[in-house]
């Protein structure tokens, strides 16, 4: 049996987590989200592959990897959450369950961050629980392909 591979994509100024308002995202690095998911998919039985950009048609081209390669994608798209139809419909065009994760609670900030275009392509949403909902993230995934076998 072949280990289930999820993508983990982190979009636009997440490579700033830690310094970038640590107020609203918190303390941590991405370095420390990235481990934080090795451990969690490791004690899953889940292999990951973890990765950022700033740049909306690299998410796209590796969300269009997702689909020969993975089995889940866990996307947090940052700031293109509310502004890109392009990424929504390459997520639409998956064939595997996705979940969207948001550090902070976007129900809860500025108006234009409470609608995300994402959520409508995405399996479930976890939002405003920081690093925990990737974690929390992950066991849904393995938990969902775990039903699917």
């Amino acid at each position: 049996m072949t280990t289930p591979l999820i993508f983990v994509l982190n979009g636009p100024n997440l490579n700033l987590l830690g310094t970038r308002e640590p107020e609203v995202y918190g303390t941590g690095t991405l370095d420390d989200l990235e481990t934080l998911c090795a451990e969690t998919a490791e004690g899953l039985g889940v292999a990951i592959d973890v990765r950022q950009s700033n740049l909306e048609g690299e998410l796209i081209s590796w969300v269009h990897e997702a689909r020969a390669r993975a089995a889940g994608l866990i996307i947090n798209p940052a700031g293109y959450s509310h502004t890109s139809v392009a990424l929504m419909d390459a997520i639409l065009a998956l064939d595997i369950p996705v979940i969207e994760v948001h550090l902070s609670n976007i129900h809860k900030r500025e108006s234009f961050r409470q609608h995300s275009y994402v959520s409508r392509a995405a399996d479930g949403v976890i939002c405003g629980l920081g690093f925990a909902g990737y974690r929390l993230a992950l066991i849904a995934l393995s938990d969902i392909l775990e039903e699917d076998q």
